[in-house]
């Protein structure tokens, strides 16, 4: 007999990272902030996702990318060959679960394949919160029932950023005089003289960790530091004004520091850094907590945002930072004038030590984690 996994209202949706058209590597958990609805529908082609596709389609108040935002997911090969399965819409895309991974994850095909038997997804709307925490499960009805539950669901709830009756503070640490004024003037000096490169982002590819470059999801340029005594300079000083605080909070005793670089988002040429996670690839995954140093107050823009938690962003001020662990989706908006200088190191443990050590073979030589 099939053993199915059951998802309920108030569970985590699981990490869902499944290719799509334009995207091999799509994470449905990079759009978080707002509510999400998945429709299983084992193909694209199947009468059920025809009606979920036409609900969907009906409601574009709700399905805007704003307030929600709806997933096609298909077990179908057919379906990721033809590109009139495809078509794109707002607030809607289709994805491609062709191992049922993410269907077996989600309840909606058995958790274990069944020797022998064909594959079957059985339909069903799960539909999320802003933080990824179930809502509902909604399995297939007769007469379109199921579709029309899902929309009465999603059109019944609050503006995202009161998904939880109130608005949110976002769970991270703002501490003001972490680095001293003449510090921040010398950190950004030495970007100026040194200029930065262009750095990328970190992506899992067929079991290695490697760099990749988009334009649309980051623009920002790092110089790393060389000089010991300006590295001993910043680390003394998150050991003794970063450090004692995430002890005092989280009960984490951070002991190692990576990546010691200053980082440029400029506003001439779009800097940003799209929704992202700093530790979901093999490279990254020791990471614990991101600390941003703020090095200059003179930009506009450039704020660091946590949208699984409302629209607020934040702006550290000079030598003031905002600290926060490394799994909370994060993004930093355009610069619109000026430039933002940061100093941005991770933070992590001896554990998340041995997690790195155990992961460095799956690091490209060549890469740096700057992402």
């Amino acid at each position: 007999m099939a053993v199915f996994r059951h998802l309920a209202p108030g569970d985590p949706l699981p990490r869902i990272v499944l290719p799509g058209p334009g995207n091999p590597q799509f994470s449905v958990g990079n759009l978080a902030g707002r509510y999400l609805a998945l429709c299983f529908a084992g193909s694209a082609a199947a009468p059920w996702a025809r009606a979920a596709r036409d609900a969907i389609a009906s409601r574009p108040d709700l399905f805007d990318d704003r307030f929600a935002a709806a997933f096609l997911i298909s077990s179908d090969p057919a379906d990721a060959e033809d590109p009139s399965r495809q078509r794109p819409q707002r607030g809607f895309r289709v994805l491609w679960d062709l191992a049922a991974e993410a269907a077996r994850a989600c309840g909606a095909a058995p958790a274990e394949p069944q020797p022998g038997a064909p594959l079957r997804v059985f339909p069903r709307w799960i539909i999320v919160d802003p933080t990824l925490r179930l809502i509902a499960v909604i399995p297939v009805a007769e007469a379109g029932a199921d579709h029309a539950a899902a929309i009465a669901v999603l059109a019944g709830l609050p503006p995202p950023d009161r998904f939880a009756g109130r608005p949110l503070q976002a769970p991270i640490l703002y501490l003001p005089r972490v680095f001293e004024p003449d510090l921040c003037a010398r950190l950004v000096a030495l970007y100026e003289d040194r200029g930065g490169e262009l750095s990328g982002f970190m992506r899992q590819v067929g079991g290695r960790t490697v760099g990749a470059h988009d334009p649309r999801h980051k623009v920002r340029r790092d110089v790393i530091l060389s000089d010991p005594d300006l590295i001993a300079e910043t680390r003394r000083r998150i050991e003794r004004r970063v450090v004692p605080e995430i002890r005092k909070v989280h009960q984490f005793v951070a002991t190692r520091m990576e990546r010691y670089l200053v980082a440029c988002y400029d506003s001439g040429e779009g800097g940003h850094f799209a929704p992202h996670r700093d530790n979901t690839t093999m490279g990254t995954a020791h990471r614990r907590f991101a600390v941003s140093v703020g090095l200059n107050e003179d930009y506009e823009g450039g704020e660091v945002a946590f949208p699984e938690y409302g629209p607020q962003g934040f702006k550290a001020p000079l030598g003031g930072s905002v600290i926060f662990s490394c799994s909370l989706l994060h993004s930093v908006s355009p610069v619109t004038a000026g430039r933002r200088y940061a100093f941005l190191p991770f933070l992590y443990d001896e554990a998340a030590a041995a997690i790195r050590d155990r992961n460095a073979g799956a690091l490209e030589p060549a890469e740096a984690p700057n992402g």
